[in-house]
């Protein structure tokens, strides 16, 4: 990767349009060339991208149409693809996707090459697990769960012959017989792009060209398989690596991607950060100065921009109220009212989702369902079926009925319930005016359930609409919305023979349903908070970074340790001496992640039990200076 100096402040902020330049150059389908852009934090990586592909569209866009083939893009999350597609006007000759996405496109249909693969890869992670329970000891919580695997995972095998067609579905949880996990889906796809000769010819045929953006962070199975299907048919295929290995901050990416490429690939680098002001590019650049020495500049004009460090008690209590004072603080330091009070515009950034479950009040529907693997990933982006019927339905419907709001309401039922439903309608022949009724009446009921200062729980809501037919019950929630009872609590030999999934969601029901407004203004991105990894490739005016190792309760990311707050582990220092990556290295990414997010004033909270540590070494590394750190009791 070229070294960017640090050299004069430009005359003007056009320093990097060569590199535009440079990247359609490359992008000839007569002699493609491949290349790696670096492209720090705020250097206008996504301008970039849609230039690339505008210019490319422009010059082959005939000839591609005429050949049936596509601009491949693949970006990291599906707000990205929106955005690239929204700005290139929904052009169907680029076809934007998410990396699960554009793999399942690729594998699809492919029923008995997958069916051929899964009996390979269940009949190797069988042998290995009965390997385990040979050499481990009999008995054991861990010798149990291994043996319940290799049955689950030998009733699949025995299964693969019954299905014809495999399903997979990359926003969903993927749990049916002929369902593809997002793992699998990823494995396949890197190992038929390796090894199967269709499949090649098949992804050169349809992309020529093929851009990765966020390339740092993208699984390393593929990008080695796509890297090496550049590599034997180069003359047929570009590839397109848009990203900077500072912000790579998932694990399964490929760690040295853009260091040791091919001679013939291109390698453009931009300097200028259009994002951050000068005082928050000097921290950046410190931060990642021990890593690769790569710094960026401020755009010629640029204001100076504020950071400020608070290092409070790891064991403070009401953190919610700490964190209010230091954003009040930070409004007289800057003098930007928008830091506190009414007219308050900060994002801050936590390490889990819990912390914002619990800072914003909807904890605990949050907890019972994040336990189980196979429901965080609807439950983050809002998409589980059972929290729908509440957030998408019975949330909106009631709010507009408490304004008054009888058209929303009756767009709401027509659109959604089945007592309104077409069938319903014919079926109630000349007494339509009846079925109204009953949905109005379905209505008041779940009004009611609000009135003279009722709290209902999920639990009496479902219950509600089962009564009354007003919405349809998921599959997930109707053993619970039917039950006379109200919860078996399961316990002895019984909680073993429940399903943990079940378990979960009737957890979720005996907690109050006024939960459900904060936990969908944070799943929709409107709150204030966000997780510290998934606010990569966002700005915002105004930043608050909180550090907390305790409640975050992770082991992959340590603050305490990168500001030595934390003596390092065995591991650590094992990992060090054998220049492999360590939980230091993925922290200071990730602060240097969330610190580039800002576009005026950055606020850095960080709990801690040894306040001194903290504040000592980021003014020795020169991060910070004295006058910029607060130590608060």
């Amino acid at each position: 990767m070229p070294q960017i100096p640090l050299g004069s402040e430009p005359d003007d902020n056009r320093a990097d349009d060569h590199v535009d330049d440079e990247i359609e150059a490359c992008l000839r389908l007569d002699k493609p060339v491949s290349f790696f852009l670096f492209a720090g934090a705020g250097s206008g990586k996504t301008r970039s991208v849609v230039t690339a592909l505008s210019r490319l569209r422009a010059r082959h866009g005939r000839l591609l149409r005429l050949q049936g083939q596509r601009i491949g893009v693949i970006t990291y999350t599906n707000a990205a693809c929106d955005e690239i597609k929204s700005r290139l006007e929904y052009d169907p000759l680029i076809e934007v996707s998410t990396i699960h996405s554009f793999v399942w496109s690729l594998i699809n249909g492919f029923n008995e090459d997958i069916r051929q693969w899964l009996r390979t890869q269940l009949a190797a992670e069988i042998a290995e697990l009965e390997e385990l329970l040979r050499k481990g000891r009999l008995g054991t919580r861990t010798a149990i769960d291994r043996a319940e695997s290799v049955k689950a995972k030998q009733r699949r095998l025995e299964s693969l012959p019954q299905i014809r067609r495999f399903t997979y579905n990359p926003s969903g949880d993927n749990r049916g017989r002929d369902s593809l996990s997002h793992t699998e889906v990823i494995k396949i796809g890197a190992d038929f792009v390796t090894r199967k000769p269709l499949m090649k010819r098949l992804l050169i045929s349809r992309f020529p060209v093929l851009l990765i953006d966020e390339s740092q962070d993208t699984n390393k199975l593929l990008m080695e398989a796509f890297l090496k299907l550049q590599e034997e048919c180069k003359s047929q295929f570009c590839l397109g690596l848009f990203g900077d290995t500072m912000q790579r901050i998932y694990g399964d990416g490929k760690e040295d991607l853009g260091r040791q490429l091919p001679p013939d690939w291109a390698k453009p680098a931009k300097a200028l950060n259009h994002r951050c002001p000068r005082r928050i590019i000097r921290l950046i650049n410190k931060i990642r100065s021990a890593v690769d020495g790569q710094e960026e500049r401020p755009r010629s004009g640029s204001e100076d921009g504020v950071v400020r460090l608070f290092i409070l008690p790891g064991d403070t209590i009401d953190k919610t109220t700490a964190e209010r004072k230091v954003a009040e603080e930070m409004a007289a330091v800057t003098a930007e009212p928008q830091w506190a009070g009414v007219a308050a515009d900060v994002k801050t950034l936590i390490l889990e989702h819990h912390m914002a479950a619990r800072r914003m009040g909807f904890l605990e529907m949050f907890q019972p369902l994040y336990q189980i693997d196979s429901l965080q990933t609807g439950l983050r982006d809002g998409s589980l079926p059972g929290l729908r019927l509440f957030s998408q339905l019975v949330s909106p419907l009631l709010r507009a009925q408490a304004r008054g709001d009888k058209f929303t309401v009756a767009a709401i039922v027509r659109n959604a319930s089945p007592l309104l439903s077409k069938a319903s309608l014919v079926s109630a022949g000349t007494d339509q005016r009846a079925q109204i009724r009953r949905a109005r009446d379905a209505v008041n009921d779940l009004m009611g359930l609000r009135s003279n200062g009722g709290d209902p729980r999920f639990l009496d809501v479902l219950r509600c609409i089962w009564r009354t037919g007003l919405f349809e019950i998921p599959e997930c929630l109707q053993t619970m919305a039917s039950r006379v009872d109200n919860h078996r609590e399961a316990t002895g030999a019984d909680a073993e023979d429940q399903d943990p999934v079940q378990t979960a969601w009737e957890s979720f029901l005996l907690t109050k349903f006024v939960q459900i407004e904060p936990y969908e203004l944070y799943v929709s991105g409107r709150a204030a908070f966000e997780t510290h990894q998934g606010v990569k490739g966002r700005e915002f005016p105004r930043v608050m970074v909180v550090m907390d190792d305790a409640e975050a309760r992770g082991f992959l990311f340590s603050y305490e340790k990168l500001f030595t707050a934390k003596d390092k582990t065995k591991s650590d220092l094992e990992n060090e001496r054998d220049g492999k990556e360590t939980g230091i290295d993925r922290t200071r990414r990730l602060f240097y992640v969330t610190c580039s997010r800002a576009q005026r004033s950055l606020a850095l909270v960080a709990y801690t039990s040894r306040p001194d540590k903290v504040r000592d070494y980021v003014v020795r590394e020169g991060w910070l200076e004295e006058g910029e750190v607060r130590i608060l009791a």
